[in-house]
């Protein structure tokens, strides 16, 4: 099920340049971690039950990079919070909408995600997302 817009997430060349116009706002980030298996670091920011998530590449080839080259800075995605992302992967295939991989695969802040093409979500990337309370490999 469908919880909450869990974050929006905003491509940037480097966080440390974006990170003033977020912190004149009062904001905060909270933490910045790599994701390796997206050739990404992330910065967390707590926006209200929300967050914004900043995203620089780490490396030429990444999907972020590619993203910055063909359309410079800006919003990336919106990330759906859900409680069972593999339920939400299955409906979504059943219904005939396409998704970005074969499976949710492990993301930032310790969830579990999985990315709807934009072409099912009018126009938008959209990504599920389920914090993995448990720890468990798999969600």
């Amino acid at each position: 099920m469908i919880q909450k817009i869990d974050h929006i997430g905003i491509a940037v060349e480097s966080i440390e340049e974006a990170r003033g116009f977020y912190e004149s706002l009062g904001l905060t980030i909270e933490a910045i971690e790599e994701v390796p298996q997206e050739k990404v670091r992330v910065a967390l920011i707590q926006c209200g039950e929300s967050r914004i998530e900043l995203l620089e590449a780490t490396d030429e080839d990444s999907p972020i990079a590619k993203f910055l080259e063909k359309r410079g800075p800006g919003m990336h995605h919106v990330c759906l919070g859900t409680d069972d992302v593999r339920g939400a992967d299955a409906a979504l295939r059943q219904a005939g909408h396409r998704l970005l991989r074969p499976e949710p695969t492990p993301g930032a802040d310790g969830c579990w995600v999985q990315f709807i093409h934009p072409k099912s979500a009018g126009g938008v990337l959209m990504e599920l997302s389920e914090k993995n309370v448990g720890g468990s490999d798999a969600p």
